[in-house]
């Protein structure tokens, strides 16, 4: 086999089906999902097994495994076992000629090429304050206190997201990360908190791909601050050093080149790829984690998810969008019930769910805004990370899961569609933010969850019911409160967004 090819499969791969050549994302999937489903006696399971048109239809089943994880406080633990389990013993992992279970990997491979690299910043050694970079401002004082009224009032952000950046700015002193070592999985990542950990003197330990221009982005945003950079480095053969590691292919090696330190870890899985590539490297993070939490149960978890997803929801969120729903303007009514009536009931579906009761006596309902042009293996992989989280909290970590509101990064936005609908969310109230605000937001939320023993981070904090834990904090743009459901209205944003940038 060529060293190109053999490169090509290298690392963490979907399994190949008996009698196939090449790896099937959907069958994948969907037994990942119905080993989940099946765990809580799911009707739906069965369903799943026979479903022709997952491409389409796959909001469906997740918009189940959420409705199954409400119904009792033990569906959540449970469903994200199962779903876990069948997804390391599903995934391979490819070492020249042989192949394992990536969970065999995970235990067989003790190496550890690793050196590490350390970069100590030279900029001014006093923790800068935190700011949130918004509309050409930086906002601090009283009128960031506003601009979080403001975001609070218009119901772009959830009151628990506000009370915690109100804390935030009553807790200077919790921004001196001196005392932390802080992993991040994916460190360039657009919409990463690098460039403010760089300020607040972290000790990083930065993960990311061995490209030159990368680790030039981070080198130099670490030389500017005043923190300092742990990396991963190998000596090449010819003799030249290389910062860098690869999660896809050197998973075993970077689990093990963390056990080697002595300190307590905060673990922050934030790399993100496109497609099928973004279940395989969510795997990797989660293994990985897995595989240090062995050795070091006190390290901490940390993931961020999107609004664009499906969730379980407050009680208040849902009479809110009641609430909504009645106050709208008459021409709208009508236009959007005329709509909806010529479109067959594609169009401008409502969001309002009836409310589900849970067996701890209280009732929850289902924020559902996935988009169907993410596709499924973007909803698979933050499920993956979900189910983590909630894993993680059971069994005593702290663990940090915090949904960001929908942020303009390159990502997103080289997707037409999503460009122009971002562009028009505002005509549904939705706001969508800048990487620059997102980054200093979620950077800050993840400094108040480590320190505010009052926050669903802390496992010692009793939660009514487990998905409590992404529920909290929640800045989901205001999309939570829209009174359709988002993938029938997303044409008429993009559509509004797409005359608004010509015109």
């Amino acid at each position: 086999m060529s060293n190109t090819l053999q490169s090509k499969i290298d690392g963490i791969q979907f399994p190949i089906k008996s009698g196939k050549k090449t790896p099937s994302t959907t069958d994948t999937a969907k037994k990942i999902l119905y080993a989940a489903l099946k765990s809580v006696d799911s009707p739906y399971a069965s369903q799943l097994k026979a479903e022709k048109n997952w491409r389409k239809k796959y909001p469906v089943y997740f918009q189940e495994l959420v409705k199954s994880g409400i119904t009792s406080v033990n569906h959540p633990l449970l469903i994200a076992q199962h779903g876990l389990d069948t997804a390391k013993e599903l995934f391979r992992f490819h070492r020249e000629t042989e192949q394992s279970s990536l969970q065999q990997a995970m235990v067989n491979i003790s190496d550890q090429p690793f050196e590490s690299y350390v970069l100590k910043g030279s900029g001014p050694s006093a923790v800068q304050p935190w700011f949130i970079p918004f509309g050409g401002k930086k906002l601090q004082g009283q009128a960031l206190s506003d601009q979080i009224d403001h975001w609070e009032t218009q119901r772009i952000i959830e009151p628990s997201h506000a009370k915690a950046l109100r804390l935030l700015q009553a807790h200077p002193e919790w921004f001196d990360l001196s005392a932390r070592t802080m992993v991040l999985f994916g460190a360039a990542s657009e919409a990463g908190p690098l460039s403010w950990l760089a300020k607040w003197r972290a000790n990083i330990v930065a993960i990311d791909l061995p490209h030159p221009k990368i680790w030039e982005k981070i080198t130099q945003t670490i030389q500017q601050g005043n923190a300092t950079l742990i990396a991963p480095q190998i000596t090449l053969a010819n003799g030249d050093k290389q910062l860098g590691a690869n999660l896809l292919t050197q998973t075993p090696e970077i689990a093990n080149w963390l056990n080697t330190f002595t300190e307590t870890l905060d673990l922050a899985g934030i790399a993100y790829l496109d497609g099928e590539k973004h279940v395989r490297v969510s795997i990797a993070m989660i293994s990985i984690m897995e595989q240090v939490s062995l050795q070091k149960p006190d390290s901490s978890i940390m993931f961020m998810l999107t609004p664009t997803d499906i969730y379980a929801i407050p009680k208040a969120v849902v009479q809110s969008i009641q609430q909504n729903i009645k106050q709208r303007p008459i021409l709208e009514k009508f236009l959007t019930r005329s709509i909806h009536n010529i479109s067959l009931s594609n169009f401008f579906q409502s969001n309002t769910k009836q409310l589900i009761e849970s067996d701890n006596g209280q009732q929850y309902g289902i924020s559902d805004c996935m988009v169907i042009e993410q596709g499924p293996n973007y909803a698979l992989a933050k499920r993956l990370q979900q189910w983590f989280a909630i894993s993680t909290r059971a069994r005593g970590q702290k663990t940090v899961i915090n949904i960001a509101p929908s942020t303009t990064t390159h990502s997103v936005v080289k997707n037409p569609i999503l460009k122009a609908a971002f562009s028009g969310a505002d005509l549904f109230k939705v706001e969508t933010f800048s990487p620059e605000t997102t980054n200093a937001i979620m950077a800050a939320l993840w400094v108040h969850d480590l320190n505010n023993p009052d926050s669903a981070t802390n496992p010692e904090k009793s939660l009514e019911h487990p998905l409590e834990l992404i529920m909290e904090n929640a800045n989901h743009g205001g999309l939570w409160h829209v009174p359709y459901l988002a993938r029938t209205a997303l044409p008429f944003a993009a559509a509004y967004g797409w005359i608004r940038a010509k015109f």
